[in-house]
């Protein structure tokens, strides 16, 4: 069986990156942009960094803010009216997932109208058509959304998230810099941060992982256990390290998948909107730990990469219960709380089959029952 890899055609990394939007526009033709970001990044002049590039340049760009949090079905169907008010011909995306995501939908279904209806998007959708051309531009370490093939959109209606699957989705452009990320509060650069290391340490143990992958989630997990603390400190050390350290696991978990973890904080959110980042988070050590005996040695290489001194001296259970007390205590020095007080026992039913039924929970090394997905949510309790 090929293995694929599909990755941005380019990408900048690096303090001062978004000085290279302009002249990426100019050589790719394009003379109007759909800026797509969310209201806060707007009011608090994070959004302006590209505009004010933009202006400088004399190109044309209607703005869109009207995004949530945890992008909805409306908000897309909203953003695509808009796409085509504006006369535009790509889109900046800039904030974190949520924009991003966003931006994703509405490209994909301009350019596939047979793809209207939102939810048929769902999964691995036969579309055709690359969507509008994106430029990605994260101000969240985190997510990882600008080098992946996956979008995430909330149905409120049903109270799940769906998760949707296409490689024409991918934009053709990111834009990693750090300076963009340099006004996120502590809270959450520390739930971006571990929804970073969530994908590296589920990328690295899922069932499609190969030696390309591994490289990847193993660098992520060291960049980020040397600098997430570092970031939430705001250091600019840290904001550099983790804007690599981010963009790198997405390299690696957006081709070959993600587990348990990621189906159960997608029907958190879902269904309380905790921040998806903490909803990671907080199950990361339980679903390690439900995962542990069906992962070879590869603990071993998470402990060292989260910087565990004498792991080829322990044994096989030393360095599995190493592993994920290294993530404890990452989740504990960056503020993750590990209990959520608004799960309802009366709720256990629906959040194990939602999560079962989630498209990320396939990738698990280990099969779940729906008593033990409910043991892993009341654990929260």
């Amino acid at each position: 069986m090929a293995n694929r890899i599909s990755l941005n055609g380019t990408s900048y990394h690096g303090a001062g990156a978004i000085q290279e939007i302009v002249p990426e526009m100019k050589a790719r033709g394009f003379h109007k942009a759909f800026v797509a970001s969310d209201p806060d990044l707007v009011k608090f002049g994070v959004t302006a960094k590209v505009t004010d590039l933009l202006d400088a340049a004399q190109i044309p760009f209607t703005l869109y803010s009207d995004i949530k949090p945890n992008p909805t079905i409306a908000n897309v169907q909203h953003g695509v009216e808009a796409f085509k008010a504006s006369g535009a011909d790509c889109i900046i995306a800039i904030g974190g997932g949520s924009s991003m995501d966003t931006s994703k939908a509405i490209g994909i279904i301009i350019t596939n109208p047979d793809f209207a209806d939102v939810r048929s998007l769902e999964g691995v959708a036969p579309t055709k058509n690359p969507c509008v051309p994106i430029i990605a531009v994260p101000t969240t370490a985190g997510t990882a959304a600008e080098v992946t093939i996956n979008y995430v959109i909330t149905d409120v209606e049903k109270e799940r998230k769906f998760v949707c699957v296409d490689t024409h989705d991918m934009p053709i452009i990111a834009v990693v810099d750090p300076e963009m990320m340099s006004s996120m509060p502590k809270g959450l650069t520390a739930c971006t941060g571990m929804d970073a290391l969530t994908h590296a340490i589920e990328g690295y143990t899922t069932k499609g992982a190969w030696e390309m992958t591994d490289m990847f989630h193993l660098e992520a997990i060291r960049l980020i256990a040397e600098n997430l603390r570092d970031a939430v400190a705001n250091t600019k050390k840290g904001r550099e390290g983790m804007a690599l350290g981010q963009y790198i696991a997405g390299m690696g978990f957006s081709n070959v998948g993600l587990g348990i973890d990621h189906s159960m904080a997608h029907t958190l959110s879902a269904h309380y909107d905790t921040p998806h980042g903490m909803a990671c988070a907080m199950f990361l050590p339980i679903t390690m730990e439900f995962n542990r005996d069906y992962t070879g040695t590869k603990y071993r290489e998470i402990a060292r990469a989260m910087g565990v001194k004498g792991v080829d001296e322990m044994t096989q259970e030393e360095y599995r219960d190493a592993a994920i007390a290294a993530v404890k205590q990452l989740s504990k020095d960056v503020g993750i709380p590990e209990k959520n007080d608004r799960i309802r026992e009366e709720d256990l039913d629906q959040l194990a089959t939602d999560a079962l039924n989630d498209a990320c929970y396939p990738g698990n090394p280990r099969e779940a029952t729906k008593e033990q997905v409910i043991e892993m949510f009341r654990q929260l309790m």
